[in-house]
């Protein structure tokens, strides 16, 4: 170390030395892992088998999962799992309540099983698993089920969309609000239909949230980009003392005045109309939330979003960001896997890591960043942070 407290040349050496050293490593690591012979040993020597076996399953499950996510589609679709809720069934029983062939049923019934969905007794009697019974009992769940069906379809040829990732989508033509249009233009009917989807999968990302961030130490809450209410309506609930205000584009406004007025929300809930890119915002609360907002735009759009909210922003209030984010452990991982191809059919937004959404505040005018665990990431995970005093 010099005496300025600056890195000197022979660390910068031996940080280089480790380095190339490790490629090296893995380099020849790659080349026995790839070996067949290798592999049979592997397979063969007692202490490795268990090994041998599990990297074998995973990587049957990364090549199979297409067929995976179709047999969990199709009971959805069919309504299996509601079938099953009322109790315990023969499969000629099953085939029968939901039209379908015995033979087919025969052929669904075993696939459901290995993924966990059902199960079966020696008598013939087939119930609802673990993971049949959740999924069953969310309604978001099963939504985002069936949505795939449209993504699927988008990702029918990945290469040619990442050949052209500007190519027309299902999921780009959905999602209007998002992208080039970046919100003008959406028909009342566009918003009826996104909105929807939203609502009934923000359960989970809710619960998430309000498990994690103590909103109660505010007086109230602007939600931007918020749809029909339902990250709002699951906060009131839980702290009643809370005002609630959203602001989204003016048709998704006007549903949510009607839907929070029926939730029995109307006297503590405001909804404002506008584009939350370049229209003025409510200044009045004491935090802004974007639950699962900020991820839909590309960095150009996402930064003039967080700059439209600190130009509006209470001096004192704390920005709360909401939504899946890259990162080491599994739930990241799992998140930048499959929400890195989404946003590519979606021809907009990105899952990224807290540090890029770090750069994206500071360069906006936030400072204090925080990020704030969360049990699930899967879900969510966030991030706060305050406005920076103008100088």
């Amino acid at each position: 170390m010099t005496t300025s407290g600056h890195l000197d040349s022979s660390v910068f050496s031996r940080l280089g030395i480790r380095r190339r050293l490790g490629q090296k490593i893995r380099a020849i690591r790659n080349r026995l892992v790839a070996d067949a012979g290798f592999q049979r040993r592997v397979a063969r020597f007692p202490l490795t088998r268990r090994y041998a076996r599990k990297q074998s399953e995973d990587l049957f499950r990364t090549t199979t999962g297409f067929v995976q996510s179709q047999i969990l589609f199709s009971c959805v679709e069919i309504d299996l799992f509601a079938t099953l809720a009322q109790g315990p069934l023969q499969a000629q029983d099953i085939a029968s309540r939901l039209s379908l062939p015995l033979v087919s049923i025969r052929r669904l019934l075993p696939a459901a099983k290995s993924l966990g969905l059902v199960r079966v007794d020696r008598n013939d009697l087939w119930s609802l698993d673990d993971t049949g019974a959740v999924i069953h009992g969310n309604e978001g769940i099963r939504a985002m089920i069936r949505h795939h069906a449209m993504l699927y379809r988008d990702l029918a040829d990945p290469v040619a969309l990442l050949n052209n990732p500007d190519r027309a989508t299902e999921i780009s033509a959905y999602w209007a609000y998002a992208g080039e249009r970046a919100g003008h233009g959406v028909s009342e009917r566009d918003a009826q239909t996104y909105s929807a989807l939203m609502r009934s999968s923000q359960d989970l990302v809710a619960t998430e949230i309000l498990d994690a961030y103590p909103l109660d130490q505010h007086e109230s809450v602007l939600d931007i980009g918020g749809g029909e209410g339902a990250f709002l309506a699951a906060a009131g609930a839980r702290h009643p003392g809370l005002t609630l205000e959203s602001f989204d584009l003016p048709p998704v406004a006007a549903r949510s005045r009607s839907i929070m007025d029926a939730a029995g929300f109307g006297a503590r809930f405001t909804a404002h109309g506008g584009n939350f890119f370049t229209d003025a915002l409510p200044g009045s609360t004491d935090c802004v939330s974007l639950v699962r907002v900020l991820c839909d735009h590309d960095d150009r759009a996402a930064f003039d979003l967080l700059k439209n909210i600190r130009r509006s922003i209470n001096p004192d209030a704390t920005l709360l960001i909401a939504e899946p984010m890259e990162g080491s452990d599994t739930g990241g991982s799992l998140a930048a896997a499959y929400f890195g191809f989404y946003f590519l059919a979606m021809r907009s937004g990105a899952c990224r890591s807290p540090q890029s959404i770090t750069q994206l505040l500071d360069a906006a005018g936030f400072a204090s960043i925080r990020r704030i665990p969360t049990r699930n990431p899967l879900f969510a995970s966030i991030m706060t942070a305050k406005p920076r005093p103008y100088v």
